[in-house]
């Protein structure tokens, strides 16, 4: 399947006239319909029916040529990006997280190291589920992860980049959120959701609390339906602070709780280049001036 032959099976889903289709895309009706006969002899199914009236896309058809606008319209932008890239930039260094709220200080790191390195673009990749895969594939340069995560990952350099703790999230008009610190006996009576791909470390706590059989809990699959759950007052969570976003919507109150998480970065043991040295080097010192700011 070729570029052209996408575009003209795009085009004459677009007319349903070969003739116009043709002109539309400069060449004659012969090369044209030869095409698009190339193209279904090559998937196996009709895609046009044909009549004296014109074409028509069969059901199948239909279904297809919206797949391609789709593939088509994701090229465009892939060459589009490409261009841009090539005209402006010289490397890049890809940096992958669960949640663009993760890194919060990415922006602010990505400002200072565009002053120093004004040719190399930093690209984050926001991968909840598989950036571990795809870091080992070699597809991002710089992976945010827990350090318990990174115990068997073979060829990486690991960067210590901050602690973060529990916290519960609650309404602003929840009475726990005028308290200071949270302790066990504060969600005595109350809901906690639970789940969702939750780190050990959370678990241990969850688990801590719902043993005392003095709380209810239902399990939340995942941090944004957690969060839904608890704006319509179905309960609160804990969860660790490098989730929070820092907008003010939820509470966000310290858990009296040994329990914490090390954030880290892992890049390529391989990888030497002094602009990605350089890049860990700001994060890393962003955070450390991070003086009782909310991790």
């Amino acid at each position: 399947m070729t570029t052209k032959q996408i575009d003209y099976c795009i085009e004459l889903s677009r007319t349903l006239n070969f003739s116009r289709a043709a002109e539309n895309q400069f060449v004659s009706q012969p090369t044209f319909s030869y095409q698009i006969k190339l193209l279904e002899e090559e998937v196996g199914f009709t895609i046009f029916e044909r009549s004296g009236k014109g074409a028509a896309l069969t059901p199948a058809g239909a279904q297809f040529v919206s797949f391609l606008a789709g593939m088509r319209e994701d090229l465009k932008r892939s060459i589009e990006q490409g261009q841009n890239f090539s005209a402006r930039y010289k490397d890049a260094i890809s940096i992958s997280m669960m949640l663009r709220e993760a890194v919060c200080f990415l922006p602010e790191a990505m400002r200072l190291f565009a002053k120093a390195f004004p040719d190399v673009q930093v690209v984050p990749k926001f991968e909840y589920e598989n950036g571990i895969d795809g870091f080992l594939k070699n597809e991002t340069d710089v992976l945010f992860a827990l350090k318990e995560q990174t115990k068997q990952i073979p060829g990486i350099t690991v960067h210590d980049l901050f602690e973060s703790r529990v916290y519960l999230i609650a309404r602003r008009d929840d009475p726990l959120a005028g308290k200071n610190v949270i302790k066990e006996s504060d969600l005595f009576g109350r809901t906690l959701m639970v789940g969702g791909g939750s780190p050990p470390a959370l678990r241990a706590v969850q688990h801590r609390l719902i043993s005392s059989g003095r709380i209810d809990y239902f399990n939340s699959p995942d941090h944004d339906t957690t969060l839904t759950n608890v704006a319509a007052e179905r309960g609160v969570c804990l969860a660790p602070g490098f989730l929070s976003d820092h907008s003010g919507q939820f509470a966000w109150i310290p858990f009296d709780c040994p329990e914490s998480f090390s954030c880290v970065l892992c890049t390529h043991r391989d990888d030497s280049r002094e602009s990605l040295s350089a890049f860990i080097a700001i994060l890393k010192k962003l955070y450390d001036e991070a003086v009782a700011f909310p991790l």
